[in-house]
C-alpha cells in the first residue's frame, strides 16, 4: 500500500464503508503548540495528537524526541480511535514532518494501513470543523520492530558500509550553523539529503520516479547496500524514510539522530560539504 493519500482520495474514503481514523499532528520545531490551531479549524472528525508528548518519550540521553514507550503510545492511539485493522490517515500543517513521524511510529509498531495526507492541511479544499470529536476507544496493540531502526553505533557503521542520509538542512550538515544541538556538523560518512528536496513547492511529495532518481543519484540502490536516515531528532528523518518508501527503497531510521549523536563528546563529528 502506498504511504500517501490525496485529499480527493481521502474525501472519497471518508464516506465509504471503512472510513479512516483521521489524526491531526500539527507541530513546528521550536514553534507554538499545535493544539490552538487545531481547535480553530481542522478536517472534520480529526483527533489531535501531540507530537512532543504522545509521539515521543521524554527528552534525554536518547535525544530530543526519543521513541515513546510502546504501551504509552498504544494507549494514545487507542484514545484517538485507532484500531488494529482500521485505516489511518495522518496530516499536519503542511511541512509533512510530524505526519510522517506518526506514520512511521504506527508502521514501526505493526499497524498495516497508515497513510499521510499529501500536502497536509493546505491540500484540503473542503470545509473545516471546530468540533472536538470523542471517538470510540480503539483496540490497537503496538508490536514494535516492524520497521528497521539504527542506534548510534549502527548509524556509524552504516555510514561506512552502506548509505546513511542526513535529512537536515544543508547548512546544519556542513556545520555552518547549529541552532539547537551542542555542535554542528554530521556523522562522518553521511550524505547530505535535505527533506526539502522530497517535495514540490506546495509540500506534496514528488512522483515516485523523481524520488527514485534523487535517491539513486545520492547512492541508494548500489548492489543492494542498506540505506539509513537520520535528522535532528528523528522527526524529519521519518519524512525521508517515507519518501524513500514512495521511491521503492526501504530504509532504516536512526531515531536518536543528531541530538543523541552530538550530545556525546566522544563521538566524531565531520564538517563541510563532503561526507568525510
Amino acid at each position: 500500500m502506498k504511504p500517501i493519500i490525496t485529499a480527493s482520495e481521502y474525501a472519497s474514503e471518508s464516506t465509504g464503508p471503512r472510513p479512516p481514523v483521521l489524526l491531526d499532528v500539527r507541530w513546528q520545531l521550536g514553534g507554538p503548540h499545535g493544539r490552538p490551531d487545531y481547535e480553530a479549524g481542522h478536517l472534520p472528525g480529526a483527533v489531535f495528537v501531540d507530537l512532543d508528548t504522545e509521539l515521543a518519550g521524554p527528552a534525554g540521553s536518547g535525544g530530543r524526541h526519543p521513541l515513546p514507550d510502546p504501551e504509552a503510545f498504544g494507549a494514545a492511539m487507542r484514545r484517538a480511535g485507532v484500531g488494529q485493522d482500521t485505516p489511518v490517515v495522518v496530516y499536519d500543517g503542511g511541512q509533512g514532518w510530524a505526519a510522517a513521524r506518526a506514520w512511521w511510529l504506527l508502521r514501526w509498531t505493526g499497524h498495516p494501513d497508515v497513510r499521510v495526507l499529501d500536502g497536509g492541511l493546505a491540500g484540503w479544499t473542503g470545509d473545516l470543523s471546530t468540533g472536538i470529536p470523542d471517538p470510540a476507544e480503539g483496540d490497537f496493540r503496538p508490536k514494535p520492530g516492524a520497521l528497521p531502526t539504527l542506534d548510534a553505533d549502527g548509524a556509524a557503521a552504516l555510514a561506512r558500509t552502506g548509505l546513511l542520509l542526513d535529512a537536515r538542512a544543508a547548512e546544519r550538515y556542513r556545520g555552518d550553523v547549529e541552532p539547537i544541538d551542542r555542535v554542528g556538523g554530521h556523522i562522518p560518512g553521511a550524505v547530505s539529503a535535505p527533506t526539502t528536496a522530497n517535495v514540490t513547492e506546495d509540500g506534496r511529495y514528488l512522483p515516485a520516479g523523481e524520488l527514485a532518481e534523487r535517491f539513486t543519484a545520492l547512492g541508494a540502490g548500489k548492489s543492494g547496500e542498506p540505506v539509513g536516515v537520520y535528522c535532528g531528532s528523528g522527526v524529519s528523518g521519518a519524512h525521508e524514510v517515507l519518501a524513500l518508501e514512495v521511491a521503492g527503497i526501504p530504509a532504516a531510521l536512526y531515531p536518536g539522530s543528531w541530538s543523541e549523536w552530538s550530545a556525546d563528546p566522544a563521538r566524531p563529528v565531520a564538517t563541510g560539504p563532503e561526507p568525510q
